[in-house]
């Protein structure tokens, strides 16, 4: 038996943002709005990095030894 997916009602954002594109508007216009979303998100997650660098007392120096880790997961040979 498959299970049927339940719906989900939408969020406050969502009905937000199905209201606003009711209205017509441009390609220009779209762009616009996406640029707008995209940098809040980014704002927001940069926000929440500073928080992480604050809270953990990053620096220069944790950046610099980031770069030389390997942290991949070596692979078996066969």
């Amino acid at each position: 038996m498959i299970a049927q997916a339940q719906p989900q009602k939408l969020t406050e954002l969502q009905l937000e943002l199905l209201k606003m594109f009711s209205y017509q508007i441009n390609q220009e216009q779209l762009l616009d709005i996406k640029k707008l979303l995209a940098n809040y998100f980014a704002n927001k997650a940069t926000e929440e990095i500073d928080k992480l660098w604050d809270a953990n007392n990053w620096n220069n120096d944790t950046m610099e030894q980031w770069l030389g880790e390997h942290l991949r997961t070596p692979y078996e040979s066969a």
